[in-house]
């Protein structure tokens, strides 16, 4: 990964080395305490390490003291449009603060924020994104990646101007190609760490599969810090689908891989839903194993003969094999609860 500098997040640490951290964004109005502190309860159980919140008015601003007295998480303001909204949150406790350099407003606006942000000791993420792009470097680039990147960092110019060095960045679009453009020209601008996502990506599928292409081929060009991946779910679904992002790109080895076949005609056993059943059940692991889930044992143990367990089936009965070599056949009917067994002896020694 390419070396930038590091920020701290209420103690977590981004770029400079640092693992790439994952954050997610919160669907209820903050203002509703109740009803955030149970949400990001649930993400930060998912594994999310930065969670933001939007503050829309006064209220949600206040009610940041709340929230961060009942959550381990730091807390990420997202500000659009007020910059005094983004002194209020960072006055109730935030962590961090988001600005979008489209709507925040000039250098006025800027340095309110810059001189809060200096003050209570936190960083201030400047988010560029195609749909805020301010009118200057639009009638200069159009909607590209010189514009997203531009605007970006003339912000972080004037927050440089008056002080401000705890800074990240993102430049985000719902175009992929266009996302990976922009922040490959970013990372070659400036030392900043990067916050990595795909905008507006969509519903879970098609989020899903946007933002593995579009974060994921940036990660394995060394680029990015910390990434969100965007879809129209329950957020916890965001969490799910950045680890097995980083995990993909081989940036989190701490866990239990699942491996399954697509299974064809031969396959007469239930093995879809016992693979999906696996996958939930060692989710909560930060363990390195690996289980596979075959479906005939025609070529099943020796496609997963590097599997610390697996199981295969076939004629009524499944063959439970560890390293590709059998050690217990057991009937089709009983093979899930057996394999279970076998599961919690290896997740827990």
């Amino acid at each position: 990964m390419k070396r930038t500098r590091q920020i701290s997040v209420g103690g977590v640490l981004i770029g400079g080395g640092a693992s790439v951290k994952i954050q997610s964004m919160t669907t209820t109005k903050t203002a509703d305490v109740e009803s955030t502190v149970a949400q990001i309860n649930a993400l930060e159980n998912a594994g999310c390490e930065l969670v933001r919140v939007a503050i829309a008015d006064e209220r949600d601003a206040l009610a940041v003291k709340e929230v961060v007295s009942q959550i381990k998480l730091p807390l990420v303001a997202d500000i659009h449009f007020s910059p005094k909204l983004a002194v209020a949150a960072i006055e109730n406790g935030a962590d961090k603060v988001r600005i979008n350099p489209g709507n925040i407003g000039g250098e006025r606006e800027i340095r309110l924020v810059a001189d809060c942000v200096k003050a209570h000791k936190i960083p201030v993420r400047v988010g560029s994104n195609t749909g805020s792009i301010e009118k200057q470097f639009l009638e200069k680039y159009g909607r590209s990646e010189q514009a997203l990147v531009e605007s970006a960092l003339y912000n972080v110019g004037i927050l440089e101007k008056y002080g401000v060095r705890d800074i990240a960045i993102s430049v985000k679009a719902s175009d992929v190609p266009l996302t990976v453009r922009a922040y490959t020209l970013l990372s070659q601008s400036c030392d900043y760490p990067l916050h990595l996502g795909v905008t507006e990506a969509g519903t879970t599928e098609a989020g899903i599969v946007k933002s593995a292409v579009g974060i994921g081929s940036l990660l394995l060009k060394g680029i990015g810090d910390t990434i969100r991946v965007s879809l129209t779910d329950d957020p916890v679904k965001e969490v799910y689908a950045a680890k097995n992002i980083l995990r993909a790109c081989g940036l989190d080895e701490a866990f239990v891989e699942v491996v399954s076949c697509p299974t064809c005609g031969r396959c007469a056993w239930a093995s879809m839903g016992l693979a999906e059943k696996v996958t939930s059940f060692v989710r909560p692991y930060k363990k390195k194993a690996k289980i596979a889930v075959m479906g005939c044992v025609v070529n099943g143990p020796g496609e997963a003969k590097d599997a610390d367990l697996g199981i295969a089936g076939g004629n009524g009965s499944c063959l439970i094999f560890k390293k590709g070599e059998p050690i217990k056949k057991v009937s089709a009917e009983n093979a899930e609860e057996e394999f279970f067994k076998e599961i919690r002896a290896l997740l827990d020694e």
